[in-house]
């Protein structure tokens, strides 16, 4: 059994979608995960101030958009939603140093996290619901991605 299509036309629909990263049927989670390094090409030429609460505003309107979306599909965390991956890389990419292997880096360790979902990032999955939810195991993940970054480049 297909999920339900969103509307391409309704633009919060289009966002959750990762403005079309997540339509593909396999691995939306992972071109969404990829789209993000489009906008995080901008975000990175932020102050870290400023990018640190561009990441706040965009987990805010992602509650909004993913459980706008969820409500209007009739489906919890619906598989083609992925502004939670957006945000969720964008955290692992906080103050990474630069280098084309620190961004591939960071896309294997978020997705790896946000696959494997260890504790407590399978438990919000499981019971945190609406909006609020859905992003957060992401940004578990990219939490989780971001210490493990950081603790490489330290040791490095």
């Amino acid at each position: 059994m297909s999920q339900p299509r969103p509307n391409w036309r309704n633009p919060v629909h289009l966002a959750a979608f990762g403005f079309g990263s997540g339509a593909p049927r396999r691995a939306p989670g992972t071109w969404g995960t990829l789209a993000a390094f489009a906008p995080y090409a901008v975000l990175v030429q932020l102050s870290l101030p400023a990018y640190l609460v561009a990441i706040l505003v965009a987990f805010v309107i992602g509650i909004y958009f993913c459980d706008k979306t969820s409500r209007d599909l009739g489906v919890h965390d619906h598989g083609g939603i992925v502004w939670d991956e957006f945000v969720g890389l964008w955290i692992t990419l906080i103050l990474i140093p630069p280098g084309w292997g620190w961004l591939f880096a960071g896309f294997v360790v978020f997705r790896f996290f946000d696959i494997l979902k260890p504790w407590p990032i399978r438990w919000a999955d499981k019971r945190v619901s609406g909006g609020f939810g859905i992003m957060l195991d992401d940004v578990l993940a990219g939490i989780y991605a971001l210490a493990v970054l950081q603790l490489v480049a330290y040791l490095l």
